[in-house]
């Protein structure tokens, strides 16, 4: 199995109502895109203010194997997720690793 891990750094002027939407589409992944075995995202609540650096949502995706996240990045529904991002997004953060 493979981790893949993404933090997003929205604008400043980007709306929680917002924010809240892409949540809900990146949970939807998993009915709609083979090969994802769990999905886990959220919006950032720590409190350790000094290690945020203004990353507002998380997202964790285990799949099955290398292929899985490899065909994951071109899949229709993924790149119309990254599209919907044009313009909202500062900076963003992804690390891929295999399940230990």
């Amino acid at each position: 199995m493979y981790e893949h891990l993404v933090f997003f750094k929205f604008h400043t002027n980007v709306a929680s109502a917002k924010q809240q939407e892409l949540l809900d589409q990146l949970l939807g992944f998993r009915d709609q895109i083979p090969g994802i075995v769990d999905i886990s995202a959220g919006l950032n609540v720590t409190e350790e203010t000094d290690n945020v650096h203004g990353y507002t949502l998380g997202l964790r995706v285990t799949f099955d194997n290398l292929e899985s996240l490899r065909a994951y990045g071109p899949h229709p529904v993924h790149q119309e997720f990254v599209k919907s991002l044009d313009g909202l997004l500062d900076n963003v953060i992804v690390v891929d690793y295999p399940k230990v």
